[in-house]
């Protein structure tokens, strides 16, 4: 949750598995010890967001998508990408209703 080359793989993957198009440069922000990282990546259907909190063993993942997806096995993801022994998915629907 400290190297952001682990992140962005992550990220890489996701993108791959998901069909995505990213839109210009991912960015990375590396806090100073003992904090982690957040990165960003722009995508014509939305963003890929990630805050990790290693100090707490905490990692929060958001993927907004504005088109319906199959949902990747996320906790697959973060245990090979992570090493997270658990993981919390919460799915929102997206929609325009006020």
């Amino acid at each position: 949750m400290k190297d952001a080359s682990v992140l962005a793989a992550l990220f890489e993957e996701l993108i791959v598995l998901l069909e995505l198009k990213v839109v210009g440069q991912p960015q990375w922000h590396v806090f100073p010890e003992p904090g982690g990282i957040t990165g960003l990546t722009l995508l014509a259907e939305s963003h890929l967001a990630v805050h990790t909190f290693p100090e707490h063993g905490f990692a929060a993942l958001n993927v907004y998508c504005c088109r319906p997806r199959s949902r990747p096995d996320f906790e697959a993801l973060l245990a090979r990408h992570l090493g997270a022994a658990s993981c919390r998915v919460r799915e929102l629907p997206r929609g325009v209703g006020a």
